[in-house]
């Protein structure tokens, strides 16, 4: 770095598993100075699967561009060189329970005596104070307890218990919404010289997406909310959505204008969302006779919103993903793969996935060299 070159602003990185390294992964994206912290075994996502040659692409996703520091926060000697790190740094983010980053002498209030500008952001599963703050979190207890899990059992009607998951919206939500924050506290620093502590709650960030949930609790409607569904296919599924009057009639042209398109409970878009199962009934029965494909090409060149259903690996390997840049290159010790970059494209500013996996501990020897005294 030249004399005249901006300093990047350094994170150290107490998170482990998802919510905090999806957060600190964002900040490394956009270029600043990532240093995870983790302890001797190391982060526990070094361990899952997908695993290549015993390296976790899981892993690597969640903490390319990043630098690891092994330290031990059980021992004196660990704590103290966490604390000289977080001392000096811009931003610390941490996942654990609320009160044991305090505990380790490594919490807000001791860190801020010694650095007023640092930028402090706490992830929890049900923020840091209240009743419920010391209860453990992952992202499938907040989906229970939010009412996510039950509001999506409501869109299936033969369902008799809520969906299983394995997708953790509670973590990567909470994760932006961190990397959010953090940036806005970064600009207030800037104008005001002082950090400050961000409280972020998977609980919280939950509830926050579901915009007409929150609402329909506080002011129930008598109609069941509209619910968009799949149509079935010879070889497959497709969603088509024709909202709009322009759409419906749009619609009705690829199906050959059937009669039962002038039916007053279709005329108008109200109508339509109140009788979309009929709707969708009266489509299916064109699209069984035809490919998802040809059924997403038809519709979609008529100008009727449609998708097939797809696979990840799909959607991945479609050239406009792959135009895009959507998977950037990484690597680790048993080679490299592809993980998602950012999703979004700035014109000035940097936003990509750092090429290199850290291993474990290989940034100790450059970071820990105290001054004699210092520490």
């Amino acid at each position: 770095m030249t004399a005249d070159a901006p300093t990047r602003i350094r994170v150290v990185d107490f998170t482990q598993v998802m919510a905090g390294p999806f957060c600190t992964r964002l900040l490394a994206d956009v270029g600043a100075e990532v240093l995870k912290i983790e302890p001797p075994e190391g982060d526990a996502m070094r361990g899952r699967p997908p695993l290549r040659d015993g390296e976790s692409a899981y892993f690597g996703t969640l903490n390319a561009g990043k630098r690891s520091v092994m330290l031990d926060l059980k021992t004196e000697d660990g704590r103290r060189d966490a604390f000289c790190l977080a001392r000096s740094a811009d931003v610390v983010v941490e996942n654990f329970r609320p009160g044991v980053m305090a505990r380790l002498g490594l919490g807000w209030k001791a860190l801020s005596e010694v650095n007023p500008a640092l930028v402090y952001c706490s992830i929890s599963g049900f923020g840091q104070e209240g009743a419920t703050a010391s209860r453990p979190a992952y992202a499938p207890i907040i989906h229970a307890a939010s009412g996510l899990d039950l509001a999506l059992m409501e869109f299936q009607p033969s369902a008799e218990r809520p969906a299983p998951t394995a997708m953790f919206h509670a973590d990567v939500l909470a994760g932006v919404y961190a990397w959010g924050a953090i940036q806005t506290a970064l600009l207030a620093r800037s104008q005001t010289g002082q950090g400050q502590h961000i409280d972020v709650a998977l609980m919280d960030s939950l509830l926050s997406m579901m915009v007409y949930e929150c609402q329909e609790a506080q002011f129930p409607q008598n109609r069941k909310r509209h619910v968009y569904t799949p149509v079935k296919t010879l070889d497959g599924f497709v969603m088509v959505v024709p909202l709009s009057d322009k759409n419906f009639a749009a619609m009705l042209s690829v199906l050959g204008d059937p009669a039962w398109g002038g039916n007053p409970i279709f005329a108008t878009h109200a109508q339509r969302e109140a009788n979309w199962a009929e709707l969708m009934a009266h489509v299916e029965g064109w699209t069984v006779t035809q490919t998802a494909e040809t059924c997403e090409q038809r519709f979609n060149d008529a100008g009727v919103p449609c998708s097939r259903y797809r696979t990840v690996a799909e959607a991945l390997e479609d050239p406009i993903s792959k135009a895009r840049g959507v998977l950037g290159t990484v690597e680790d010790a048993a080679g490299s793969f592809g993980a998602p970059n950012p999703p979004f494209r700035m014109s000035q500013c940097r936003a990509v996935v750092g090429r290199k996996i850290p291993a474990l501990g290989e940034a100790n020897a450059e970071m820990l060299l105290w001054p004699k005294g210092t520490r």
